[in-house]
């Protein structure tokens, strides 16, 4: 397996409970995040929706598509919110919120190995690409989030 460190900002012109009510709601993604191709329940959570498991399945420009779960491990409304994965990618993804008069930011952490051997035997050669992947997935993710909250994505990076 390869490991993978991203570390991504948005910030949002919209106040952080907001943010956090769409950011948390990982069965809506495919409504505003065109990436996410389907997401669906597999248990439900408790308090927070820790516990929760979900089944996404991912796609981009890249000519494949990734499966995998995630289970919520840590929730702490409205400002951090961090889930366990596990199947074609296993690691973990943390949000990070934050507020300021302007509105909000979003850094996610997402540290994880790819556990399909074509993307193991690939990294090598493969890996700017995967980052470039990442990119773009976390770009559409930045512009729907502001498009679904009708406000201004301020920035990326």
């Amino acid at each position: 397996m390869r490991r993978y460190r991203f570390l991504t900002t948005w910030c949002i012109a919209a106040p952080i409970q907001d943010v956090w009510d769409v950011i948390s709601a990982s069965d809506r993604y495919p409504e505003w995040w065109k990436g996410v191709r389907t997401v669906t329940e597999l248990e439900p959570g408790g308090e927070n929706g820790v516990g929760a498991l979900v089944r996404l399945e991912w796609r981009s420009w890249l000519p494949y598509s990734l499966q995998f779960d995630l289970r919520v491990t840590r929730s702490e409304p409205p400002y951090l919110l961090e889930a366990q994965a596990s199947g074609e990618l296993a690691g973990v993804g943390v949000w990070r919120l934050y507020e300021s008069p302007f509105g909000s930011a979003l850094v996610y952490s997402w540290d994880v190995s790819a556990t399909r051997d074509w993307m193991t035997r690939m990294a090598p050669l493969g890996r700017p690409l995967f980052a470039c992947n990442h990119d773009h997935v976390m770009r559409q993710g930045a512009r729907g989030l502001a498009d679904r909250l009708g406000v201004e994505l301020v920035a990326y990076g």
